[in-house]
């Protein structure tokens, strides 16, 4: 393909969250970036700054020439506006992976009422456990495909301050004046996905759990590739 793939994960976890489909990508001759968000916990807020700040200087390892599709999962998706209107290289289109969606304009919420309810009591130093942490083992288990792959992606996660989550993320005008779609894994993200087609966004459906793109890289690739063709 004649575009890039940058693979933008969530500040709750780290980059070997994309990994396999960086991998696979790169086997297809298909060149891909994993920016590393791992030091956003230590940042001063607004957290979006570094988190748009690290993706921008990866971007710069890209030739000039080459378009980019920006490809966000889970909370990652909140930052695709800031980070296509700072990119550095052409952004052809915008892929939110099981993903948040940011509001259709003005700043948007790090996270709803409830979830900041749900954090607040996990609260520890000013700092929250580690994502895999907050949830409960018959949930976590199964969204990796073997316990090394669970604990090298646990062991990279951060520590992030419950303030991340209180903050608003811009939204800067036309940064969606491009293709965008939306890759499905299943719930709770369902809603999302409705929200993206009543948007006028491609989405497509990779049945699995939230870390979809660890148990079934082939699969997961493959949706991302064929969706990004279709936009070319």
């Amino acid at each position: 393909m004649d575009v890039a793939f940058v693979l933008v994960h969530s500040p709750s976890v780290g980059p070997l969250t994309w990994a396999p489909i960086a991998q696979r990508l790169d086997a297809a001759g298909i060149r891909a970036i994993v920016p590393s968000l791992v030091g956003v916990a230590d940042a001063s807020p607004p957290f979006w700054r570094p988190v748009v700040s690290a993706v921008r200087d990866a971007i710069e390892q890209i030739p000039q020439d080459q378009p980019i599709v920006l490809v966000a999962h889970s909370n990652a998706g909140l930052f695709m506006p800031v980070i296509v209107d700072a990119s550095p290289r052409r952004v052809a289109g915008c892929l939110f992976v099981d993903a948040a969606l940011p509001s259709p304009a003005g700043p948007t919420p790090a996270a709803p009422a409830e979830l900041l309810d749900f954090l607040r009591p996990k609260v520890a130093d000013g700092r929250l456990p580690k994502w895999t942490e907050w949830w409960d083992e018959s949930d976590v288990a199964p969204m990796f495909p073997d316990a090394t792959t669970r604990s090298a992606v646990s062991a990279e996660q951060p520590r992030l301050p419950l303030s991340y989550y209180e903050e608003l993320v811009p939204v800067p005008a036309d940064w969606n004046d491009r293709p965008c779609g939306y890759l499905l894994f299943g719930p709770p993200y369902e809603p999302l996905a409705k929200l993206a087609s009543a948007r006028g966004w491609a989405v497509e459906h990779v049945p699995g759990r939230h870390l979809h793109q660890l148990v079934d890289p082939e699969a997961v690739a493959a949706a991302i590739v064929a969706m990004a063709a279709a936009w070319h």
